[in-house]
Parts: structure tokens; sequence; C-alpha cells
């Protein structure tokens, strides 16, 4: 696989798909990049754009991406179940093929400094790009969200952006900009809608405290009137390698089972690494000594 880097920007609407048609289309006029997948969620009123290219034209196009999101997302207007501090609400390059996780850690940070400058735009770089120990955890870039950062930036110097002014946008707040291996965006559903439950369970098998390794998770209550009420375990994996999809199903069906509920159905947000799918097929067979090699396509792409 040649040498690419994924941007997954996480937009804070999901309520206006003309508004993310037009971040979208932004995004794909820039020569070069293509855009791999986009999803938006009405309850936690927040979409998530995939696209991938060289690290020249996925500049070109996360900076058009934040651009148009600024003029078309107000957030002083915004509400939503997702935490979130800004209009384009974080910004993670991912390594693909050939590419190393220390060349996003350098684009990550080069980008952050280009944005604040070219926007008056408070970043806060986090994951493998952060500068700051204190901020490789997202959660901990956005404790307090969109309206805690309005009150302390600018009085609390333990919140002083990583690169940009020590106030809000006006319009887009701040955003936090990165550099990860790949995640998986994962929602489990269960069959209430008892938002309780779904919390519990989130507190159980999140790593900060003391679930399962890798695991971010919140419980949530899915209100789209056009479907049925869910409470919902919403996850991001973030070393599927250390917990992968198969494990925390299972955990969630058991904890669920032991509240009187079960599993209704599970989303995969945006995208996720062929691997970690084919673990969860290996899993729903029983497969035992499986392979990813004994995918078809995988097996031809490794020996062109």
């Amino acid at each position: 696989m040649p040498s690419l880097i994924e941007c997954v920007p996480n937009f804070s609407e999901g309520r206006r798909p003309e508004v993310i048609e037009e971040i979208v289309r932004a995004i794909g006029q820039i020569d070069g990049v293509t855009v791999l997948d986009h999803s938006r969620d009405v309850t936690h009123n927040r979409s998530v754009v995939t696209f991938a290219g060289n690290a020249e034209h996925v500049v070109r196009a996360a900076t058009a991406a934040v651009g148009r999101a600024l003029e078309l997302i107000d957030m002083t207007q915004h509400t939503g179940a997702h935490p979130r501090i800004g209009s384009v609400d974080v910004i993670p390059f991912v390594p693909i093929g050939s590419t190393r996780l220390e060349e996003c850690v350098d684009l990550a940070r080069r980008f952050g400094e280009q944005i604040a400058k070219l926007f008056e735009l408070p970043v806060y770089l986090y994951g493998e790009a952060a500068i700051r120990p204190d901020r490789r955890r997202l959660a901990d870039v956005r404790r307090g969200q969109y309206e805690a950062l309005k009150l302390e930036l600018g009085v609390n110097p333990d919140r002083e952006p990583d690169f940009g002014p020590a106030r809000l946008h006006p319009r887009g707040g701040a955003v936090a900009v990165g550099a990860r291996k790949p995640l998986i965006a994962f929602n489990v559903n269960l069959a209430t809608a008892d938002v309780a439950i779904a919390k519990r369970i989130a507190h159980a098998i999140r790593e900060s405290s003391g679930g399962m390794p890798a695991v971010q998770a919140m419980g949530v209550l899915l209100e789209n009137p056009r479907e049925p009420r869910y409470a919902q375990v919403s996850m991001n994996l973030v070393d599927w390698e250390r917990t992968g999809i198969p494990a925390v199903v299972h955990e969630i069906r058991r904890l669920a089972h032991d509240a009187g509920t079960e599993i209704d159905h599970c989303e995969l947000i945006g995208l996720a690494p062929t691997a970690a799918l084919l673990e969860v097929t290996a899993d729903a067979l029983g497969l035992r000594g499986f392979s990813p090699d004994q995918a078809l396509e995988l097996r031809l792409a490794r020996d062109r």
C-alpha cells in the first residue's frame, strides 16, 4: 500500500445534512484527495468525514473543511449529546500504508499552527501530537466542553491553547488537532430506553474507570423521532489490537443481560481496519486458526 495519510475530522453538526454536504464538497474539490466516507448522527448532533491522500493534499483539504465549517456552524447555537469544543471539534491525522506515525505527528503540529494563524482559532494538540502530557487524552482537552472553555480561556492558564488566541473563535469555538493510530468508532444500541443502564455499562467497560484496555465509552439516549428510542453505549476503540469489537460486544451483552435487557443492534461509524472486521467474522463463525491471509483480496495484495 502506498504512503497515505487519513484525516477524520468530526464536525459539530448532524441535523442539517446540507451543511455536511457543503463541507464534504469543499474537501472533495481538492485534487489528490479521496473522500472515503461521511456519516452524521442527529442525537449526537455530530458528523464524521473520512478522506485520504498525501500530506500536502490532505492539509489543503482539511484547511478547506475548517474554513467552511466556521462559516456554516455556530457553536453558540449548538446542542448535542456528544462532547465538543468547536465547530470542527477534532482533526486527527492517521498513518496509512507505509506512512509512519511520526510523520502524522509532525503534520498535525504544523497544521495546527497554520490554521490557528489563518482563522484566529485556538488549537489544542492531543494524542501522539500532544506537547503537554496532560493533553494526550482527548477527554482531558474537552473537559467541560465548549461551555467551560468559554469561561476559562483567557482566565485559567491551564486552558491556554498550544496555538492561536486565548479566546474562542466567535462562531467556531476551538479545535483539537492530533495524530493517532486507526481507531474504531463503534456503538451498541440496547433494547431499552433506560439510559441509566447504558451509562452503567459504559462506566464498567471504559479504561479510565478500570474497565477494558483502550476503550472509551459513554451512555446516551438516542431520540431520533424517526426511530425507536434506544439507550446507546457509544465507544471509541482506540487500539483494537488490545481490545477489539468481539470483546466489547461480548462484555456489553453480558452486562446488558445482567441488567435485564439485551443488544438490539450495533453501528460502525466511519471506517475500520480490515483485520479488525475479519476478527469479528472469525469470532462469529467460531473459526480456529484463522489468518487474514485467508481473505482472497488481502492475499493477492500481499503477493503483488
